[in-house]
């Protein structure tokens, strides 16, 4: 089942309100116990478990201003730094999570900024947000979200921490342009038991000059999310970004979906074609 929210729909209260814990993907290779692994004391494996492990994979390519490049930085530092995201952190249970943050743009261009780390309260939060903003922010050429997601799927085996649950979690202001097609890297990654949630960037009307397509919120939700419990939030106000991210990483964190999503979507056609940005790249330039 796949879901889809816009801004101002889900409620952070909603987010911490009790109930199971929701979107644990089904096992996968990773999940199953390594010799290595099997030969660790209890205790120690137990050390090493956390609720989530969370691939942080936001877009630098061109069509971002610097003004939202940096608002995106700062929602994603102030969200991991928030009352309402240690909250629920705390009501896993375990009480901790592995992150790591990397920027992508083309095919071959992405860099981590942050490599895997814990965060089981405010002092490791703070830190991580700390690394996040000393980076200089940067941008480059198109747009791979396939790449993005290729490029993600094998930090989760280099991650030294066991995951509950593995979730990438997208941020974009287009369509994929650039790499392979978007729903061959999405089923890749669902096939090894990981969850993709999406935030689609909206702030600006399409333009050509941008590559932004009209509908970006049904693109993200049909081509590019998936998993269990897996979501969209989109981002049509400026004034909301940093709001949305830290809606959506409390979503993340905590597990959960708000029990009425605006939208429910049953697998079917795509509503915008999964190949648009591809076309409009090649109808434009012929390559």
């Amino acid at each position: 089942m796949r879901l889809l929210f816009s801004i101002g729909a889900v409620l952070v209260a909603g987010v911490l309100a009790g109930g199971d814990v929701a979107g644990f993907a089904a096992p996968g290779p990773k999940f199953e116990a390594s010799k290595d692994r099997s030969q660790r004391p209890a205790a120690d494996r137990d050390a090493q478990t956390v609720d989530v492990e969370l691939v942080l994979a936001v877009d630098v390519s061109y069509s971002m201003d610097m003004d939202e490049l940096a608002i995106q930085r700062e929602g994603y530092a102030q969200a991991i730094q928030s009352k309402e995201f240690l909250q629920a952190l705390k009501l896993g249970p375990n009480g901790r999570i592995a992150v790591t943050y990397f920027e992508w743009a083309a095919s071959s261009d992405q860099k981590i900024i942050i490599p895997w780390r814990l965060i089981d309260g405010p002092e490791t939060a703070d830190a991580v947000a700390a690394e996040i903003l000393k980076t200089p922010i940067r941008r480059a050429s198109r747009t791979s979200i396939s790449g993005a997601i290729t490029f993600a799927m094998p930090l989760f085996d280099e991650d030294p921490y066991r995951g509950l649950r593995r979730v990438i979690d997208i941020s974009g202001d287009g369509p994929n342009n650039n790499g392979g097609p978007v729903t061959v890297a999405r089923d890749a990654a669902l096939e090894k038991g990981i969850i993709i949630n999406g935030l689609p960037i909206m702030v600006k009307e399409p333009s050509y000059s941008t590559m932004d397509i009209d509908n970006l919120d049904y693109y993200y939700e049909d081509c590019v999310i998936g998993g269990p419990g897996s979501f969209v939030i989109t981002i049509k106000d400026r004034e909301k970004f940093k709001e949305a991210i830290r809606t959506k990483l409390l979503m993340e964190v905590a597990g959960r979906t708000p029990e009425r999503p605006v939208v429910r979507v049953a697998d079917k056609e795509p509503r915008v074609s999964c190949m648009i940005g591809e076309k409009i790249w090649s109808d434009r330039w012929g390559r």
